[in-house]
């Protein structure tokens, strides 16, 4: 039996509340700085709220967030039934070297670049109140064992867990010449899998995972090289 891998869920569209989480590496706040402006008396630069983002160096990259030890079955026994262990906790980030529009623009951003979004509006304020999973920096990490794979062949398994993580540079550019330069990075797809010990990995993902856990010769075998 060969791996099986499903993409559970795509950064779609979401209506309303945005759920809340781990926190991003966001900066300081907006009480912080005006607090900084009051103590030292000296203005606080703020971010151009029409300016151009130039993305670069975009990347998409499988990350194995968990995985469970191997189980023996035999043919139509059922499901798994180890717990995975996690390995990953993917995180949204962003990061500038100066005023920058909001982490949610700049998300929106990278998401329309990375094809992760699909909107005509220019910003996320202009977005007429939609709101994208992708551009909350809130956005927590998938629950592992929620999706259970089962095989349909006797043999030694494991099941693992994984996001698509897309991140780049970004430089955002005012019409006063100003710039500021920073990096972001979120995660877009729940991956749930499954990969037998003695088969041949199909993915990158299956690769690690059978590395983790039925160890290096699973993957380098003759059989499963």
């Amino acid at each position: 039996m060969r791996g099986t891998l499903r993409r559970a869920c795509a950064a779609g569209l979401v209506i309303g509340v945005l759920v809340t989480g781990l926190t991003a590496c966001t900066g300081s706040s907006g009480d912080d700085k005006a607090d900084q402006g009051r103590t030292t008396g000296k203005p606080v630069t703020k971010a151009c709220a029409n300016g151009t983002f130039t993305w670069s160096h975009l990347t998409e990259r499988d990350r194995l967030t968990g995985v469970s030890d191997p189980e023996r079955l035999g043919k139509g026994v059922g499901a798994l039934q180890n717990p995975m262990r996690r390995v990953y906790t993917p995180r949204p980030s962003v990061r500038a070297d100066g005023p920058a529009p909001s982490p949610a623009e700049i998300l929106f951003s990278l998401g329309k670049k990375a094809g992760e979004i699909d909107s005509d509006a220019r910003t996320l304020a202009e977005a007429g109140g939609d709101t994208w999973s992708f551009t909350d920096v809130r956005q927590p990490a998938p629950e592992l064992d929620t999706d259970r794979v089962e095989p349909h062949a006797a043999g030694e398994f494991v099941q693992f867990a994984g996001v698509r993580e897309v991140s780049a540079d970004f430089r955002y550019t005012c019409p006063d010449g100003r710039t500021v330069s920073g990096h972001a990075r979120n995660w877009t797809v729940d991956i749930a899998g499954l990969t037998g010990c003695e088969e041949r990995p199909d993915s990158a993902l299956s690769r690690e995972a059978t590395q983790r856990s039925c160890g290096p010769a699973a993957s380098s075998s003759p059989s499963g090289a």
